[in-house]
């Protein structure tokens, strides 16, 4: 199990990012603009700057929504490896068979 404050600071960066997409969005597509001049695009830049580091999606982890492991977690069902194999093996996971040959 994952340290409480650590799955909380994250939580709280998804919020961020949750809260400040729309404004870096358009941000970001003022900075990539070829047509507006350089004054305006930096002027972007510099506000793109000043908006918190956390509200960035690239901080975010991708942590298991049941343990907080930040490590062999599978996107598709949002948990790690270790607790997928136990549900999965209890058959508490629908359409997820063990293999056999």
């Amino acid at each position: 199990m994952a340290r409480l404050s650590i799955v909380q600071r994250n939580s709280k960066r998804e919020r961020m990012v949750e809260g400040n997409k729309n404004r870096r969005d358009k941000l970001k597509e003022a900075v990539m603009d070829k047509d507006l001049s350089p004054e305006e695009r930096f002027k972007a830049t510099l506000k793109l700057a000043e908006l918190p580091r956390n509200s960035a999606k690239v901080r975010l982890r991708n942590r298991c929504k049941l343990t907080g492991r930040p490590r062999g977690v599978y996107r598709k069902f949002g948990m790690a490896r270790i607790k997928f194999r136990d549900l999965a093996s209890d058959g508490q996971i629908p359409g997820v068979v063990k293999s056999s040959w």
